[in-house]
């Protein structure tokens, strides 16, 4: 073998050979146990960047080490190929967003086989092509069938920057979390998904994956936001109508001091209409309706209400109480009303005293007194019901169940659960989507395009336009149909669907990827799933792995997939920052990952992002960390050969001393690894205990002139299998140059053994009066007589001890033996 380690010279060579022999291809095979382990795909941009590099490495060390275990690996790789960055490359540069996309994905595949990824090549999906979004199509009209899609005209949230609209979800503090531009309000008619049907069992069945990180399951849950409370109507009599509210507080109702509509509610208009004013409350109805969902219900956000001059009558004080149009009440959520009982609710509060409406305490906390002047966050918590007529003297809770019963009794309310979640809105006006397959007849109205007539393919006669219709709309061809009932002329539904779709049941078409009769067959999409675990990162920790959960529910109801959850272990990896910041061109602090590769080899980058911190933490980037992965593969490199070498000497017979020393070192390090793949995914710890080894292996090689001959192979062979799932390239190298002929990758993982772990021998620290002295070797099984009379045999300990009295002998088995003398 070469004197020098060089990445350059094998990398090449090692990744055309595990295409030529198709390492890493992977079959359906119920006779063996799988093991599906997948990265989150990406979208083309047309370059890697360090996160991708840490996210895929993650991957493929789990793909790699699981097959070594004799696990029949799914371990694919895809591309989330729609969404506007294309459209907007096609608008500013004049190129196809198709032609821009697949040249993006090219170069991007060939980043990924540079890095040595072990990814199953014959099963790559990318969503803009109609092998894909044929399927995609279909299953949207599956969801149509089941009642779980539909549309309606809605007030939404629109980015003009990206023309186009964005789910609730993709709004970040009033933002388009693509552009960072703000955010605006349209109406417009929209197709929606029926998540919130599976709000119960979304937020219920998060208990059942034990294998998810904890902040991820809260956030869900959060987003969730399930809350048990009333729901009950105050009596209008101006209108002869009946106002409902929810609120999780109903045991504060004797404290309402007026009432909130949102400026959309049903009741505004008629509320306002002939008042003195109504000229400034429309007004102020028209600019609150202009103002975005999160702009109103911010807690930086100032309240700002107007009173409409009508009044409620409160059900069970029975006073009048106010009626007000406020920002902070949204007409979506829940019922578009909510009583403000302000001794009890900081935003409330807030509102009232802005607005000098009274405040009046209706929960008593023992040992403290309400004061309107230091209002406390205490006052949202229960306590003893006062101030509320027969009520008063029970506890919250107690209060809550009666005046819950009241209602129902009177038929004005009832007990209700309600969600924070709102239904998935996947209508987008722009033209680099999945179609959706509806079109509308003037005498039919909303029909299906026949299955038999999937996909529904992108046209290429659009204009990109900017404004509230989609590039769809431009092309006659594609407008323009026949409806599958009447056979009369048509129109097809010019929106396209959110990419998010595409990647909520990307993992599934993965495990039957050349499927042309179905999205997947059953059978093979339950052997593969659930994914055993799934990589990528926390900002997905809502969107894309909320809609996943929805969609693979939805699919097990319809008897698609057995499979109720689609992930069974998640790991979020932490970013790459450099010089404590995230990674960005505006920063100038990229590090390109080509360069990188290119100057040291993908095994270095590999090595060094994987050692550096744990997976789960940020990741702060270090030119001088990369060079020291390069010189640790450079010491593996010379060590394999030196101890080659001296296995070729041909010396044999029992281990000596050291070498049964050095040999139990393989064996701990063996177990370490072994664990921390099993267990954690600390694969800096694992890979710091082979740098150990391999220390120990270079002080052994220093001190003496020959190894024994079986030892040496061992250890050559077991460093080269321990190393091959972090740094496959100089493994694979090395494995042949050991004299094998298959590839590394195809071996079984080492076991450690337990007999060779077992201690002969260990050292102790003696201490006189609590100061180490010396270090004696004493055997495992020295009993204390034993030890003590070793350690007064020592010289140096004699210097300390002769001619003074014993007064003691303390003895910590394994640690140390110490003499207090006087």
């Amino acid at each position: 073998m070469n004197e020098k380690y060089v990445a350059q010279d094998i990398e090449k060579k090692w990744q055309e050979y595990w295409q030529e022999h198709n390492t890493f291809k992977t079959e359906y095979d119920e006779s063996k146990e799988k093991y599906y382990v997948l990265e989150m795909f990406p979208y083309p941009s047309g370059n890697l960047h360090m996160g991708h590099v840490r996210n895929y490495s993650i991957g493929d060390v789990v793909a790699r080490f699981k097959k070594m275990k004799g696990f029949n690996v799914l371990h694919p790789m895809g591309w989330d190929a729609f969404g506007m960055p294309a459209e907007n490359a096609a608008i500013k540069h004049g190129i196809a967003p198709k032609n821009w996309t697949l040249d993006n994905i090219e170069n991007m595949k060939l980043q990924q086989k540079s890095l040595g990824l072990s990814y199953d090549w014959d099963r790559e999906v990318a969503t803009c092509k109609e092998d894909y979004y044929k399927w995609t199509q279909w299953l949207f009209q599956q969801f149509y069938k089941k009642g779980l899609a539909y549309k309606k005209e809605a007030k939404v949230n629109w980015c003009e920057h990206c023309h186009t609209v964005l789910a609730n979800e993709q709004v970040i503090d009033g933002l388009c979390w693509r552009c960072d531009n703000k955010v605006e309000k349209k109406d417009l008619s929209q197709w929606f998904l029926r998540i919130t049907d599976y709000a119960d069992r979304l937020l219920d069945d998060l208990d059942t994956l034990d294998h998810w990180p904890s902040r991820v399951k809260l956030m869900q849950k959060n987003w969730i936001g399930r809350s048990e409370g009333t729901q009950f109507s105050f009596e209008v009599p101006e209108i002869n109508e009946r106002v409902a509210v929810y609120t999780t507080r109903v045991d504060t109702v004797y404290g309402v001091s007026y009432i909130v509509l949102a400026p959309e509610h049903p009741f505004t208009e008629r509320l306002i209409s002939g008042k003195e004013n109504e000229a400034e409350l429309r007004a102020f109805v028209d600019r609150m309706r202009n103002m975005s969902d999160i702009d109103r219900t911010s807690t930086d956000a100032e309240k700002e209400g107007m009173f409409t001059g009508a009044y409620a009558k409160n059900p069970m004080s029975g006073e009048d109480v106010p009626i007000w149009i406020a920002n902070y009440v949204l007409v979506d959520y829940g019922t578009g009303a909510v009583m403000g009982s302000p001794a009890h609710d900081e935003r409330d509060w807030e509102f009232a005293k802005k607005y000098n409406l009274p405040i009046k305490p209706v929960v008593s906390h023992e040992g403290e007194e309400y004061s309107l002047d230091a209002w406390q966050t205490s006052y949202h918590d229960d306590g003893i019901t006062v101030n509320s007529g027969e009520f008063d003297g029970l506890t919250s809770e107690e209060t809550r169940v009666a005046i819950t019963k009241r209602f129902e009794e009177q038929g004005i309310g009832e007990g209700k659960t309600n969600f924070r979640l709102r239904d998935w809105l996947i209508s987008r006006q722009r033209y680099w989507g999945v179609p959706i397959p509806v079109c509308y007849c003037e005498h039919c109205g909303e029909q299906l395009i026949p299955e038999d007539q999937l996909p529904v393919r992108l046209p290429e006669d659009v204009n990109f336009v900017a404004g509230a219709i989609s590039p769809l709309a431009t092309s006659e061809s594609f407008l323009n149909t026949t409806c599958p009932k009447c056979g009369g002329p048509a129109r097809r539904e010019t929106d396209t669907m959110d990419t998010f779709i595409d990647s909520s049941w990307y993992f599934l078409r993965y495990t039957d990827a050349r499927n042309d009769k179905e999205a997947f067959n059953k059978k093979i999409a339950d052997y593969w799933m659930n994914v055993d675990q799934y990589i990528g990162g926390i900002e997905h920790a809502i969107l894309h792995l909320l809609y996943s959960r929805f969609f693979v529910k939805v699919l097990h109801d319809l008897g698609l997939v057995e499979a109720n959850e689609p992930f069974k272990g998640l790991l979020t990896q932490g970013m790459v920052l450099k010089e404590g910041s995230k990674m960005s061109k505006s920063k100038g602090n990229v590090v390109s990952p080509e360069e990188i590769v290119n100057t040291y080899g993908a095994d270095t980058a590999r090595l060094f992002i994987l050692f550096a911190a744990p997976v789960d933490r940020d990741l702060d980037w270090s030119d001088q960390g990369v060079e020291g992965s390069y010189r640790f593969l450079g010491r593996v490199w010379r060590i394999i050969d030196a101890y080659q070498q001296a296995a070729a000497k041909n010396v044999t017979g029992d281990l000596t001393k050291e070498e049964t020393a050095l040999r139990r070192e393989l064996h701990r390090v063996i177990k370490k690894v072994t664990e921390d793949l099993d267990n954690n995914f600390n694969f800096n710890t694992a890979i710091s205990a082979v740098m150990e080894l391999v220390n120990a292996m270079y002080q052994h090689k220093d001190k003496n002139e020959s190894v024994n001959a079986n030892l040496a192979n061992e250890l050559t062979r077991n460093l080269v299998l321990l190393l091959a799932p972090f740094t496959p390239h100089i493994t694979e190298e090395l494995w042949h140059e050991l004299g094998q002929t298959d590839s590394v990758h195809a071996q079984q993982w080492p076991v450690y053994e337990e007999a060779a772990l077992v201690v002969d021998e260990i050292e102790l620290a003696v201490q006189v009066n609590g100061k180490v002295r010396d270090k004696i070797v004493v055997a495992t099984s020295a009993t204390k007589e034993e030890i003590e009379e070793q350690a007064f045999a020592s010289d140096r300990v004699k210097e300390f001890t002769d001619g003074k009295t014993v007064a003691k002998v303390i003895i910590i088995p394994g640690k140390i033996c110490n003499i207090v003398v006087k």
